[in-house]
């Protein structure tokens, strides 16, 4: 990938002594720790990868003169002090977890970033008047635990830490068990409670859509994040011997959840395109060619950046799977619901204006993907920076981006950091 984000002229401050080589080189350390054999990452969260991967995060952390911190769910906190005693920290970060065929950026970025913004800031000689914190939440992805976000929504208040670590993965194990184990091996991590005050909030993350590859713009200015519902569907039907049971006599859970995603499907289409509907999980059982299904379950993934929207059709899902369900039986379960927000503009213009000063072509857009932003924009003042990745493709081990594009962003980032801890 082509970079977008090479500027002839070195900008002053800390901007100037962000290392393009050095938060390369990190990224791909990073991505040792999950390795896949076509250059993808597999680090599911809480896992043994994950471990390392946060160890190696803690190790750089103090290397530069900071303290390192985790809580009751697992995120993992960098804290370079300021120069006035408790005062709420500026925050910066995103997650270390990945999906099973991920990449080397996703997530990986924001925390990265912020530890180039933080060195940055030492090899400038920078003083704040605030700490400035560098975190990794804990299971942002979902892949492994559902839902996603499960650290963010703690810290904000959304849900009770025993609750969240409640969750069990596919093998029926418990969250809390595998945070046990990894915290095991972080015994020299200091514990403190959920939650504190933060002053601001800024995550920068890869777009993961081709906006701005397209426009050929480094750096995106994020409005804001557009809304989410999630569903697990479980269709019960009856098992049966696929050579000797009449169609009209079956009850086939699979042809029944066919029936049902098609006809969300149609309920979802969309000629403006803006509507996202997925269907990313589908079972079948018993799995054998010569049995007529039981039990099928799958999951619905359905985005919309207006509220009204995604009330409309979100609130459907139920009536178009039942009037669906034919002979079988069918269970509705509605597991992540998140209305659309809007960043704070205290945020944001500290943002445009860094964008501004350092002289980088940018655009506004919000973000089509969920991340932890979403849940610190509702207890404190947030935004959001994008850079280009290739074709815009991410949650695939083709993800890419360009070494100047992502420093370019942490260049905004480490300035937009500083600006926001000495105001």
């Amino acid at each position: 990938m082509t970079g977008l984000g090479s500027s002839a002229r070195k900008p002053a401050g800390v901007a100037g002594a962000v290392d393009e080589g050095r938060l390369w080189t990190r990224h791909m350390d990073m991505a040792r720790h999950g390795a896949l054999a076509r250059g993808g990452v597999n680090r599911p969260a809480l896992s043994a990868e994950d471990g390392r991967a946060r160890r190696l995060m803690a190790d750089w952390a103090r290397a530069l003169g900071c303290a390192v911190f985790t809580d009751p769910v697992g995120n993992l906190f960098v804290r370079r002090e300021g120069t006035e005693a408790g005062l709420a920290p500026v925050l910066t970060g995103s997650h270390l977890d990945t999906q099973p065929t991920g990449g080397k950026f996703d997530g990986s970025y924001g925390v990265l970033a912020g530890l180039e913004a933080i060195e940055a800031m030492n090899d400038a000689g920078i003083s704040t008047h605030r700490p400035v914190e560098v975190v990794a939440w804990t299971n942002e992805e979902g892949s492994r635990f559902q839902p996603g976000c499960l650290g963010s929504c703690v810290f904000a208040g959304r849900t009770g830490a025993d609750e969240a670590l409640a969750v069990r993965d596919r093998d029926g194990i418990a969250a809390h068990d595998a945070l046990a184990a990894i915290r095991a091996g972080e015994p020299d991590f200091l514990v403190r409670p959920v939650g504190f005050d933060v002053h601001a909030y800024v995550e920068a993350h890869i777009e993961q859509g081709p906006l701005l590859e397209k426009a050929r713009v480094p750096v995106g200015i994020v409005t804001g994040i557009q809304g989410t519902r999630w569903f697990a569907i479980e269709v019960l039907g009856e098992e049966a011997h696929a050579g000797t049971m009449p169609r009209r006599h079956r009850k086939d859970a699979f042809v029944a959840a066919v029936a049902m995603v098609g006809a969300l499907d149609r309920l979802m289409h969309d000629e403006d395109d803006v509507v996202r509907f997925t269907i990313g999980r589908f079972e079948v059982s018993p799995g054998s060619p010569n049995t007529v299904p039981g039990r099928v379950f799958f999951t619905i993934d359905f985005r919309h950046p207006d509220a009204h929207t995604l009330k409309r059709l979100g609130d459907q899902v139920q009536a178009v799977c039942r009037a669906h369900a034919g002979p079988c039986q069918v269970g509705i379960e509605e597991t992540f619901h998140a209305l659309p927000c809007a960043f704070d503009p205290m945020v944001v213009d500290t943002v445009r204006a860094t964008v501004r000063d350092l002289g980088f072509p940018a655009m506004e857009l919000p973000s089509g993907a969920n991340h932890d932003a979403k849940f610190l924009a509702e207890i404190c003042p947030t935004a959001m920076i994008f850079v280009p990745c290739e074709r815009g493709i991410s949650h695939n081990e083709a993800e890419s981006a360009s070494p100047s594009d992502l420093a370019a962003g942490a260049q905004v980032l480490a300035e937009t950091l500083v600006r926001l801890a000495n105001a």
